[in-house]
């Protein structure tokens, strides 16, 4: 078990949080992945206890007077890093989403103001929407999903 607790640069997805935890810890990293996943799934902590760890708990590679830095500043800088990789990320996508077919896009977008007008919906009380709920929509989502791939497939889309 390792002495102090560092987010981790060579075992990194995000912000090499699971890293430094499965190094501190002696675990693996991709079952404390894992774990975070769950909790942001079922509550949406794991997503706010990363971006805390993200912000405060400093890097592998900085040396031992960077990691001694008021933790204002650590917090700062690991605020920019989190910044400049949302950036990277919107760009991914954004460049990605470029290159798509553009009947996947109007498919996605139909799906997505699909569901934000049936939960608006449900929302608002309409009773014969009350059925629709996270435990029988995602299934059904993923049915759908899994369905569409295959007839994709089947039509040798790919």
């Amino acid at each position: 078990m390792a002495t102090k607790l560092y987010r981790s640069t060579s075992d990194s997805m995000l912000g090499g949080v699971c890293g430094g935890l499965g190094k501190y810890f002696d675990a693996d990293p991709n079952l404390i992945r894992l774990i975070f996943v769950i909790f942001a799934v079922v509550s949406g902590f794991g997503v706010l206890v990363y971006l805390a760890l993200w912000l405060i708990v400093p890097e592998d590679s900085e040396e031992e007077e960077d990691a001694k830095r008021p933790l204002s500043d650590r917090v700062r800088d690991g605020a920019d890093e989190i910044v400049d990789r949302a950036k990277r990320f919107g760009n991914e996508v954004r460049s990605t989403a470029k290159s798509s077919p553009p009947a996947a896009t109007i498919i996605i977008g139909l799906v997505l103001i699909s569901l934000g007008v049936v939960f608006l919906l449900r929302n608002l009380g309409i009773a014969w929407l009350d059925w629709i709920a996270f435990g029988t929509l995602w299934p059904a989502l993923l049915i759908l999903v899994g369905g569409a791939f295959l007839w994709r497939w089947l039509r040798g889309g790919g």
